[in-house]
């Protein structure tokens, strides 16, 4: 399925995705709910784009296209009008009041959540650079605790465009996640634990990208990244889901970010993955 959805692209700019010799599933809401559920937590880590991810997760379980993402119930009326639907993945404007949570969602505004609060616990840890800061370490090493949960962890990593693409220093930060990760729970470091984790590659660049970053973040360097970081993750265990083919044919806001559809599109790779894991092995 990965693999699938890794390789495959669009017939046209902006035309529908769709995965390659392998059909996609486009969950419900209530789908998504019971996915979520099976899991403690479902931890994304990570950079901006790893906030629209979570954002656009956010999006389906909130049911709502024109805030979902985020946290709609502080805005001033100018943002409702700034920040809605497409726009609330404009980074400069509207996505740094993303929702980092579901938590947030029961505390503020509980009834939009179409999930079963006690069951759904979503979240984002913004690490987006290595070596990395000594209290984003403490803050994750709290988040994951020390003691075996009831259900699973599941982890989806994201890194790169921070550290301009340099493939050792991602290699260095999933290292120290990974490390982290062991060191505070050390059944996941037994052979054949059940140890759910997933690495987002960046998606393609557009034509807005900013020339001087054409040689070191554009669509070739992006391409060799995806690959070289797919194989590295193999070795440690930890699969790799590619968005470069996915969105090479996108529409994106400033060369780098991609909108709603392509977001939402990015959260569903995501929830396919959740959805085949085999959570018993927990």
């Amino acid at each position: 399925m990965l693999t699938a959805m890794s390789s495959g692209g669009r017939i046209g700019f902006d035309r529908p995705y769709m995965p390659r010799d392998c059909d996609m599933r486009w969950f419900t809401t209530e789908e998504i709910c019971e996915i979520l559920s099976r899991f403690e937590k479902v931890i994304v880590i990570g950079d901006s784009m790893m906030r629209h991810v979570i954002g656009s997760i956010n999006v389906l379980i909130r049911k709502d296209l024109g805030y979902g993402a985020v946290t709609d119930w502080n805005f001033s009326p100018e943002e409702r009008r700034d920040c809605f639907c497409n726009y609330q993945f404009n980074v400069k404007a509207c996505s740094v009041q993303g929702i980092f949570k579901t938590a947030d969602v029961v505390k503020n505004d509980p009834s939009s959540l179409a999930c079963d609060a006690k069951t759904v616990d979503v979240m984002i840890e913004q690490m987006i650079r290595f070596p990395i800061p000594t209290e984003e370490i403490d803050r994750f090493k709290d988040l994951i605790g020390n003691t075996k949960p009831a259900k699973p962890y599941a982890f989806v990593y994201g890194h790169g465009l921070w550290n301009d693409l340099d493939l050792q220093a991602t290699l260095d930060w999933l290292d120290r996640i990974l490390d982290v990760t062991t060191a505070q729970l050390p059944y996941l470091a037994k052979p054949n634990a059940f140890w759910p984790r997933l690495f987002l590659t960046p998606n393609a660049a557009g034509k807005e990208k900013p020339d001087e970053w054409l040689v070191t973040q554009g669509n070739k360097a992006l391409m060799l990244f995806e690959e070289s970081v797919g194989v590295e993750a193999k070795r440690r265990g930890v699969e790799h889901l590619g968005t470069w083919n996915m969105s090479i044919q996108s529409n994106k806001f400033d060369g780098v970010h991609i909108d709603l559809k392509g977001n939402l599109i990015k959260a569903m790779m995501v929830m396919n993955w959740l959805n085949l894991l085999e959570v018993e092995k927990h």
